[in-house]
């Protein structure tokens, strides 16, 4: 007995826009001819009530989604559980499916009719949707990454305007107090003495800004504690070994992580590299051939990877890493270049690592 061979034709591609409290969906066919659409809240009735609408078509239904993330995820988990194939679309493919059209128009249906041509184009390319142990923890430790940055972000703004303040308080004398005019000590002493013991100035109003963001500071480093404590409980659960990495600490390795999320979805170091945007990319003309950086890719990620490699190649980083550096210089690449190899060169060794969930020192000598 022949089995039917499944082709483009039999399928049913289902374009959706997701938003906060409702959704817009489109089916097509494989010619990319919206054959209905339909708008639904957030909630399970309004799944199923989707799904009943996709399987009385009789074509083979496959989800595109924008966001699996955020907004969209609880969607996305209803369709994985019912067994229903789900991809991750880029908001970028959308994007340019709406740049070449004759007049660009944007709304919802059109976003999620942009949805379901790419997922058209682009099928076998998208990464499926999953759900596994996994990419749970990377998403709790991206949330807790992004909470992170958030502090730091409202630490430094903090510690600048008391930088203001304390010298209109003290005047230049604050900063030969302490050596870190942000220490413990030295945030209980401004807390305690705002303004100086013997001075002319009485002001209410400075005193009472300087104690509040003292306040402030001390909570922030606090829930920065906090966070980093949850970081590495997450990060213990992984059982990877990301420290072991000359300049990967706690919050590196977990930003690492959280970008990455399942190593499984890469099949070799250059696709990883390739997301991460560390593949430079091809700019020929006729005879001449040449190759510039790129600024696609995950930026999160190849973030945390450069800073890494600057502290390889720092005083007290690593020594192969250090050889390598001087290495691509004396062939005649600049240091920038010299710092693009590197990058990709640890692309590699983070790779192996992820992979077999082995320590840096069986790829030392690498």
């Amino acid at each position: 007995m022949k089995t039917k061979e499944i082709g483009p034709v039999s399928f049913l591609y289902v374009g959706v826009d997701v938003h906060k409290d409702q959704h817009t969906a489109v089916g097509v066919n494989c010619f990319g001819q919206p054959l209905w659409q339909k708008e639904i809240g957030n909630s399970k009735e309004d799944f199923d009530q989707l799904t009943k609408l996709v399987e009385i078509q009789g074509l083979r239904p496959v989800f595109g989604l924008e966001n699996t993330s955020s907004y969209g995820s609880r969607l996305a988990n209803y369709l994985y559980q019912k067994g229903f194939l789900v991809k991750t679309v880029s908001p970028v493919l959308v994007e340019r499916e709406r740049k070449y059209q004759t007049h660009p128009e944007k709304s919802d249906s059109l976003d999620a009719l942009g949805v379901a041509k790419a997922l058209i184009q682009r099928i076998g390319r998208l990464p499926n949707f999953t759900i596994s142990k996994t990419e749970e923890i990377s998403k709790e430790i991206k949330e807790l990454v992004i909470d992170r940055e958030f502090l730091v972000k409202e630490q430094t703004r903090l510690k600048n305007q008391l930088h203001r303040l304390l010298h209109k308080a003290y005047n230049s004398e604050y900063r030969l107090k302490f050596k870190n005019p942000f220490s413990e000590k030295a945030l209980r002493y401004w807390l305690k003495y705002p303004l100086p013991k013997k001075n002319d100035i009485s002001s209410p109003i400075l005193k009472n800004q300087i104690r509040r963001k003292v306040i402030r500071l001390k909570e922030i480093k606090k829930e920065i504690i906090e966070i980093e404590k949850e970081l590495r409980m997450l990060l213990d659960k992984t059982c990877q070994k990301l420290e072991t990495l000359n300049g990967c600490g706690l919050v590196l390795a977990v930003s690492v992580l959280a970008e990455t999320r399942n190593i499984e979805r890469f099949k070799s170091s250059d696709s990883l590299a390739k997301y991460g945007g560390f593949c430079p990319r091809e700019k020929s003309s006729g005879k001449k051939i040449r190759h510039i950086k790129t600024k696609s890719g995950n930026r999160r990620l190849n973030k945390a990877i450069h800073r890494i490699a600057l502290s390889q190649i720092g005083r007290n980083g690593n020594k192969y890493s250090k050889e390598y550096f001087r290495k691509k210089i004396s062939e005649g690449k600049s240091k920038a270049q010299a710092l693009c190899c590197l990058k990709r060169r640890l692309v590699n060794i983070i790779f192996s690592m992820l992979k077999h969930r082995q320590e840096y020192r069986y790829f030392s000598k690498s």
